[in-house]
């Protein structure tokens, strides 16, 4: 997966569960600057898991691209120049 860059979600939108194409993926909470610590969550064998941050569900769909989300727009990609901007802001 050294090629594959982790999926990122977020939830802007405050809904309870989110559909997701991913098993493993990293959680944001909400979009930067609201963001809350990112942390990795790996399902392993099971279809959901929860985040121990926001308490967002994540559901896996296999209907779902990796990078696919349910509802639509909780994928996040950040770009390099927010990345710059938010260490020299």
């Amino acid at each position: 997966m050294a090629d594959q860059a982790v999926p990122h979600f977020q939830n802007d939108q405050g809904v309870e569960r989110i559909g997701i194409g991913a098993h493993e993926f990293m959680c944001i909470g909400a979009t930067p600057p609201f963001d809350h610590p990112h942390v990795f969550l790996d399902m392993g064998g099971d279809d959901a898991i929860v985040c121990p941050y926001c308490s967002t569900l994540y559901q896996f769909d296999a209907g779902l691209k990796p990078t696919e989300s349910n509802p639509d727009g909780c994928e996040w990609r950040h770009d390099a120049a927010d990345v710059v901007l938010r260490a020299t802001g």
